[in-house]
């Protein structure tokens, strides 16, 4: 269900059932328009849809596969986003994908969470163990006096 904006859009079995069913619901307000673009993107075909049409696609799309009402189209793009980020994306790399200009735009898409926290945690405890038995293992000096 998609929550306040700036949120994970996220189904109540799963990210990925709502992934799946947007998925379908992409396939069927597009009808076969996509292709892949540079750098891996999923671009539309041709022109693109007038903001009436498309909306009117989405809508019956949207019913077809059972999200809600309020599953915006936006939901997607913040949703594939954020993921990006998580998947450790940069900032630039957000920018870039997003096809934004400005950081603060960008920074829209990087969210912090408990589980994400502890991710960070386990990092800096790894890299920290690592410099120890890298400091440990160097043989040590003995300066004749």
């Amino acid at each position: 269900m998609a929550e306040e904006e700036g949120e994970v859009v996220e189904d109540g079995e799963g990210a990925g059932d709502a992934a799946d069913a947007a998925e379908e619901a992409c396939g069927e307000v597009v009808g076969g328009a996509l292709e892949v673009g540079a750098g891996g993107l999923v671009v539309l075909k041709g022109a693109p849809f007038r903001r009436t049409t498309f909306g009117r696609k989405w809508a019956r799309a949207r019913t077809k596969v059972g999200l809600p009402k309020d599953f915006r189209f936006y939901d997607l793009r913040h949703t594939g986003h954020t993921l990006s980020t998580q998947s450790g994306a940069t900032l630039k790399d957000t920018m870039v994908r997003a096809g934004q200009s400005s950081e603060k735009a960008a920074m829209i898409y990087q969210h912090s969470d408990d589980e994400r926290q502890q991710e960070v945690a386990g990092g800096i405890d790894a890299r920290v163990r690592a410099a120890r038995g890298k400091a440990s293992a160097k043989p040590k000096l003995i300066r004749e006096a």
